[in-house]
């Protein structure tokens, strides 16, 4: 009989505010690059490599398609298929999506079930680890990975590990959900608990076997969800009524918890969930006096800090222990003890509406990105690069006239009735209610100032006719 494939599902929707400024809603930690080159996810993908596994099933959102897209075009992954979710409704809704779909693929599979926000530092050990989590998948076990735990973390759910069996693998005898510290210390003084990562392969059909055991609803609309799903290239888009018709429940609760098949495979590979950025701040190098440097900084007796910088200089001087990061739009202060109350500053923002927790000032698209570079009362500036065979939507505004100028490259317009070409220190307007569109028809990116006037400058006073993307 041939080995099920291995097929690895990565994670990668969510809108983490920990990191935040760096990390917001439309550009989540799971894109940032934090350690090395690389971005988290695409991390998460490289370190698959090796594992003689399938093509990868990745489940994101709409509004980050086009993120995850462009960043696995930069490793040389295209032909992925992307599921899109509609609504987020824990990891237990989307996995069984993704064992149905993998089911309808293959017959059965193993999944690998991986988040996209983590690092992995000795990427040897992780292989070596799934191949272990593998094994016992195959004879029925339903496989998480423990990490040893380095202090007691209260941020962190952990496992309690029971009897020893074959391949180093060890049954699961029970789960704590992020207990107190002092809880913490006594779970790791007994030596046989483990944080739990969050990763895990399962066989198919017996996830959803036992899923429809212990949570019949659960796989009942999400068979729903995929038999009603859209597919658009290669975008699979989930019905949003069947799919929200789920509990929004994780897969520890729906299953792991549940089910008297749940073992482990100890993990010791330098694995960091990247949780705040004094975590941050621990994964990366750090000079002779303890600090982390990250961009354009500048630190005179300072002591175990850790400064992202952006374009700007930032300097300081005297400081011990904290965390500061800059961005175009946004410097953050926090003592490095104090790091988890970041998501209380970010509830302060998103209650008062502000942009700050939503989107940086340069904002993807999938034609390329914009930045806001200035604006005030009835009037915006930003920078707009197009990429080369990019376009926007063909498109009209109730609210706001544009004038566009061409810094570099050449642009396509559609004004009106008008088709017509403008290349370097050229320009055009386009008058409130006119139908209109650019293009980049050339070799090198398109790069051009948009001037916006108008009574109302927001992004939702965009009406699109058509678009190459399928956005609304």
């Amino acid at each position: 009989m041939d080995p099920l494939p291995l097929v690895p599902v990565v994670l990668c929707g969510g809108s983490g505010t920990r990191l935040w400024p760096l990390s917001r809603e439309s550009f989540p930690k799971q894109f940032l690059r934090l350690h090395g080159e690389h971005s988290l996810l695409q991390q998460t993908l490289l370190r698959c490599t090796g594992l003689d596994a399938a093509e990868p099933l990745l489940l994101t959102g709409e509004a980050t398609r086009f993120i995850v897209t462009e960043q696995l075009h930069e490793i040389g992954i295209d032909h992925e298929e992307l599921m899109l979710e509609p609504v987020q409704r824990g990891t237990a809704p989307a996995l069984a999506c993704a064992a149905l779909r993998l089911t309808a693929q293959f017959g059965d599979a193993l999944m690998l079930v991986l988040p996209s926000d983590h690092i992995v530092q000795d990427g040897d050990a992780f292989r070596q680890a799934v191949r272990q989590a593998v094994q016992a998948a195959g004879e029925g076990l339903l496989m998480t990975f423990g990490i040893p735990p380095a202090a007691p973390e209260s941020g962190f759910g952990y496992l309690q590990a029971g009897a020893s069996l074959a391949g180093g693998v060890r049954r699961i005898r029970g789960f704590i959900e992020k207990p107190d510290r002092k809880t913490a210390s006594q779970l790791i003084d007994s030596g046989d608990c483990f944080w739990n990562s969050g990763m895990f392969v399962f066989r198919c059909s017996q996830m959803l076997d036992e899923l429809r055991m212990h949570a019949p609803e659960l796989v009942t609309a999400c068979e729903q969800a995929l038999q009603q799903a859209t597919v658009d290239g290669h975008f699979r888009r989930l019905d949003a009524a069947a799919y929200a018709k789920s509990p929004d429940i994780s897969i520890d609760y729906a299953l792991m918890e549940r089910t008297p098949n749940a073992a482990m495979v100890p993990l010791q590979a330098g694995w960091s969930d990247i949780g705040s950025w004094s975590s941050v701040w621990e994964v990366t190098a750090h000079d002779q006096a303890g600090n982390s440097l990250n961009g354009n900084a500048l630190l005179e007796d300072c002591h175990g800090c850790h400064v992202q910088g952006s374009k700007r200089l930032v300097a300081a001087i005297g400081l011990e222990d904290m965390v500061i990061v800059d961005t175009d739009d946004a410097v953050l202060v926090v003592p490095k003890e104090r790091a988890q109350d970041i998501r209380k500053l970010v509830r302060q923002l998103q209650d008062a509406h502000r942009s700050e927790c939503q989107v940086h000032r340069q904002v993807m698209r999938p034609w390329g990105s914009y930045d806001s570079i200035g604006n005030g009362s009835r009037f915006q500036v930003k920078r707009i690069t197009v990429k080369p065979g990019a376009r926007l939507s063909l498109q009209m505004h109730h609210h706001r006239a544009e004038h566009w100028i061409v810094v570099s490259g050449t642009a396509r317009v559609i004004n009106g009735d008008k088709d017509y070409l403008l290349t370097e220190n050229q320009s055009t307007y386009i008058g409130v209610g006119v139908v209109h569109s650019l293009e980049n028809p050339g070799k090198i990116p398109l790069e051009l100032i948009e001037v916006q006037s108008g009574t109302y400058l927001g992004e939702d006073d965009i009406v699109r006719l058509n678009d190459l993307y399928g956005r609304a």
